[in-house]
């Protein structure tokens, strides 16, 4: 009798687990029919399968293969796709762009906090700030930026150009070989931290990356598979957003990154210079922890992305010969020598902006853009995709062509939709540093363009076939230079 009864319990026990596992199912499969067929999202286009469960976004985004997939999906549906059960796609231009990052109201888009989370230290930069704090932040902050201040440190800016171009000499002199994306990013990192911390990291001078720009380097493409996880559900995201904030290890490379960026300013102040120091002010008035994720935000944002605007686009001329002609001949014929290339001489070359605004297109430092909370309905994950807009017929003619013409009148690409292009992002949260930006590019660009004639070296025509942790990975670029007597 007493084994019937243990019988009894253990069938019990299995119908039980049988019918929560039932009901489970039941709940799973009715969620996964309501959001294809019911839900908020389910009139816009996209596959089925990213309407169900976000592990196809997960995985375009740890794959690395971001810039190719969101693309090839807008091509098949359209300007709005939907990528994941509460996330959407946007390549629908200048309307997109104002429709998502443009003012509603007094209202700032919200950042979406899976791609923008908390710092190190708790303190907010102008990435992860709530309105308030981001229009306070800002106002300080731009002033540094404004084209007078600039102006004011035009004289830096030529001196690490005029390193970058003594450097390059000497690596033709000793005959080794040059990787110009190594140049760009050593010169780009320099300056910034010229600005920032009033001495450069000595990248230029040693023609290497330091330890702890190594290091950043390399921490990005494990930054981006734990973006790829959070973006799959919120418990997963919040079980990452507790372990990551309690446990230093899980954030080494943040850590060293922030401790980096956080020790050279506390010691820029007791530093004594005899040059203008504008960003003194804006600094000095943020707090000590603001300052700290201020610059450790900086040595990203404003470094590695110029250099891979001007990597792009160096790749992009040396396959495009006669526009690498036409380009030189500009800076040329404009510019006697290094004492012409000046910021206010270098704005009005009208083909030599042409050629970068045609490598933002093609090349654009974030291809996947940003996210940002919205209304379709609350709490959807919206964002304009910079690869899937540029790339798409709807907005340019003959879209993966090399055709800086197009932003000079050019009849052929007079229905180009010009106004689609806003690699800076648009709105209040657009990037602070464009003006810097662009002079950093213009300046740099020329430098190379003026001195040096630049040739292909080997295995460089494939070199724009790259993956996308959060930033391009870049490949080293080798290429052959002749120094030009100027």
């Amino acid at each position: 009798m007493a084994g019937f009864d243990d019988e009894k319990r253990r069938f019990s026990s299995f119908q039980l687990f049988a019918a929560l596992a039932g009901f489970a199912a039941s709940y799973y499969l009715s969620r996964v029919f309501y959001h294809v067929y019911f839900g908020p999202l389910s009139h816009l286009p996209g596959p089925r399968l990213r309407a169900i469960t976000g592990l196809p976004a997960m995985w375009t985004t740890i794959s690395g293969k971001d810039h190719e997939v969101i693309p090839a999906l807008h091509r098949k549906y359209g300007p709005i796709v939907q990528l994941g059960p509460n996330e959407l796609s946007f390549a629908g231009g200048a309307k997109a762009w104002a429709d998502i990052h443009g003012p509603k109201k007094g209202v700032l888009p919200h950042k979406d906090p899976v791609f923008y989370p908390s710092s190190i230290n708790g303190a907010n930069s102008l990435m992860t700030a709530g309105d308030a704090e981001h229009s306070r932040q800002r106002k300080i902050m731009s002033h540094a930026f404004s084209e007078r201040t600039l102006k004011e440190q035009e004289p830096l800016l030529r001196s690490w150009a005029e390193k970058m171009k003594t450097k390059l000499a000497e690596r033709i002199a000793t005959g080794q070989e040059i990787d110009i994306v190594k140049f760009y990013n050593c010169t780009t990192f320099d300056i910034m931290a010229d600005f920032l911390f009033l001495q450069g990291l000595d990248l230029l001078q040693d023609g290497e990356y330091s330890p702890w720009i190594k290091n950043l380097f390399n921490s990005l493409k494990t930054a981006t598979i734990v973006l790829g996880f959070r973006r799959y559900s919120s418990w997963i995201n919040d079980f990452i957003e507790y372990y990551v904030k309690n446990n230093e290890q899980a954030r080494k490379a943040e850590y060293e990154h922030f401790r980096n960026a956080a020790e050279r300013i506390d010691s820029r102040w007791n530093r004594a210079i005899d040059r203008p120091d504008p960003w003194a002010t804006f600094l000095g008035s943020l707090t000590r922890e603001e300052q700290h994720v201020t610059a450790s935000a900086l040595m990203v944002a404003g470094t590695e992305t110029t250099a891979t605007v001007l990597s792009g686009l160096t790749y992009h001329l040396l396959q495009n010969p006669l526009a690498m002609e036409k380009l030189k001949e500009e800076i040329r014929s404009n510019l006697r020598n290094f004492d012409e290339v000046t910021l206010e001489n270098l704005a009005r070359l009208k083909y030599t902006n042409a050629c970068l605004q045609e490598g933002l297109r093609l090349y654009p430092p974030v291809p996947s853009g940003s996210r940002a909370y919205q209304f379709i309905p609350g709490g959807t994950v919206v964002g304009v995709h910079h690869m899937a807009t540029y790339r798409s017929p709807d907005h340019f003619k003959n879209p993966d062509k090399f055709a800086p013409e197009r932003w000079l009148g050019d009849p052929e690409y007079a229905d180009d939709h010009r106004d689609a292009l806003e690699p800076f992002q648009t709105g209040q949260r657009n990037c602070l540093g464009q003006n810097l930006a662009w002079h950093e590019m213009r300046l740099l660009l020329a430098t190379v363009m003026l001195h040096f004639d630049i040739s292909p070296g080997p295995d460089s025509k494939s070199w724009i076939d790259q993956k996308v942790y959060i930033l391009w990975e870049k490949k080293p670029m080798f290429v052959c230079l002749e120094e030009v007597k100027v």
